[in-house]
């Protein structure tokens, strides 16, 4: 006797059937501000011609400042991306990569990945490919070691603020517990030894066994890399408490984004030594140029920064405008307020810092690497007419202040501050 399935609205299906828990459980975090943004995006795209108005793309970490690079080679080399004949011993034929493979990843891409690798990290670190496995993305990656490590309820420590995706991609399928290890503007945001202890005893308080601390070096969202003496702070806690350290760090060289690259086109690129060190330095200068130029335009409008160093992000804080909304003293309601003006009037998909669990409100990711110049550049402007209307109402509020340019009248805003925490 067959199986008869119906979809949902068919003739016959007169409801729809439960779902897993897994499939049904909010720790898949559609509800965060984070994923919030991606769908207000998707409904309402920018495009300078088509929609001028619409919502620009500032929430995704992708590295589009040096694909062009990445196509020029390919047109050069299509041997790369070419399939070989069947029998020719090359060991590169469509048959050859078409039956099954090592389940680690092909040989000759691990390889290339190995050298690849050691030479992002300078020559002060070797790799061994036997010992590297390769994943469709980071995504996979860490839920797969998560899924080693630890067992459902166990518990893993992140010092924030972390990537708001962390919170789906180690939790739902799992049911491990990821735990923050609050960190501040204090001292840029490094971890300490206090903190780490403190997340362990509040895991071990709530009944969590802990089985690893996991690390994103370079960071997302701060794009910053991590100081020497808080790594070996970290490597003592380990140690001490016997648990696994996790780093993810998939910021440290180039992101292979395009999703028709083959691993047996990435080895064949990965393998011209003269071309990855080309790539790598000309892509280390324009992201630097980016940055830069970010952090140089949010600047004129008055916002600040923390210093970065790496990766695809600006960490933006806006906690001065935090105050005075609805109390004296910033608050992360406050803060998602602040974002959703951002989303809904400035059209600019940010992240706000409380998706990726800051302990302080009032900072947001702002991703600069995923869009032309001419894109970032009206967002910068953007940002800068939002500052210039709020200084205006700010400062209005005294008359013996001029409601003018933002960063002319910079004394009056710390002056305002003064006075409504006063």
């Amino acid at each position: 006797m067959g199986v008869k399935l119906l979809a949902d609205g068919c003739a016959g299906a007169s409801s729809s059937p439960a779902l897993s828990r897994v499939a049904t459980s909010a720790a898949h975090g559609e509800g965060s501000p984070y994923f919030a943004g991606w769908k207000a995006y998707d409904e309402d795209p920018y495009d300078a011609a088509a929609n001028p108005d619409g919502v620009i793309q500032m929430g995704l970490a992708e590295n589009q400042v040096s694909i062009d690079l990445l196509e020029g080679y390919l047109r050069e080399h299509p041997e790369a991306a070419a399939w070989g004949v069947a029998g020719d011993g090359g060991g590169d034929s469509f048959r050859d990569n078409a039956l099954f493979q090592d389940y680690h990843g092909l040989a000759n891409f691990r390889k290339a990945m190995a050298r690849f690798m050691e030479k992002i990290m300078g020559g002060k670190a070797t790799f061994d490919p036997d010992r590297i496995v390769l994943t469709a993305g980071a995504t996979a990656a860490n839920e797969l070691l998560t899924f080693i490590l630890a067992d459902p309820r166990d518990a893993l420590l992140i010092p924030t603020p972390y990537y708001p995706g962390f919170d789906r991609d180690l939790r739902w399928r799992t049911g491990v517990n990821v735990v923050p290890v609050h960190c501040d503007s204090a001292n840029g945001f490094q971890v300490t030894a206090a903190a780490l202890q403190a997340a362990h005893d509040e895991a071990a308080a709530a009944g969590m066994r802990v089985r690893g601390v996991l690390i994103t070096n370079p960071s997302n969202p701060l794009g910053t890399t991590a100081r020497r003496e808080a790594l070996e702070g970290i490597l003592g806690f380990v140690a001490r408490n016997d648990i696994h350290l996790v780093s993810d760090e998939i910021y440290s060289g180039s992101v292979f984004a395009a999703p028709d690259l083959t691993q047996r086109t990435l080895a064949a690129v990965l393998s011209d030594e003269a071309f990855v060190d080309a790539y790598v330095a000309a892509n280390r200068a324009r992201l630097r140029e980016r940055h830069d130029h970010v952090v140089a335009g949010l600047a004129r409008a008055g916002v600040p920064c923390l210093r970065g160093n790496a990766g695809l992000f600006v960490w933006m804080d806006m906690r001065r405008l935090l105050l005075g909304d609805g109390g004296d003293a910033a608050t992360f309601a406050g803060e998602l307020r602040l974002w959703d003006r951002l989303l809904r009037e400035v059209k600019l998909n940010v992240s706000p810092g409380s998706s990726c669990h800051c302990s302080e409100p009032g900072w947001f990711r702002v991703c600069f690497a995923n869009m032309s110049l001419a894109t970032l550049d009206v967002a910068l402007e953007r940002i800068s007419r939002f500052m210039d209307a709020w200084c205006k109402a700010t400062i209005g509020k005294f008359n013996h202040l001029q409601p003018n340019r933002c960063e002319v009248n910079y004394f009056a805003l710390e002056r305002y501050q003064g006075h409504v925490q006063q």
